[in-house]
């Protein structure tokens, strides 16, 4: 599995999403995802969305995730600052 692949897959179940995704071996991964989605919800929702979105992938293929959940204005808040 590479980067590429995960960014896919979590577009693929976050079509507006912006992701990317970074990886040093392709068992552990770091992402950051800004979604419009993530907005009014808790980082675990926002993380319950990200899993779902890798489905059974997680825990196989993927040994590893280091997520980063933003809506579009926490990003725009981020990048200002």
């Amino acid at each position: 599995m590479t980067p590429v692949d995960v960014e896919r897959l979590i577009s693929q179940g976050l079509p507006s999403a912006q992701v990317r995704v970074h990886s040093d071996d392709g068992t552990h991964f770091d992402a950051l995802i800004i979604a419009a989605a993530f907005t009014g919800k808790r980082p675990l929702a926002r993380h319950q969305m990200v899993y779902a979105a890798l489905g059974e992938r997680m825990g196989s293929e993927i040994h590893a995730l280091s997520l980063r959940t933003l809506t579009p204005d926490e990003w725009r808040c981020e990048q200002a600052s």
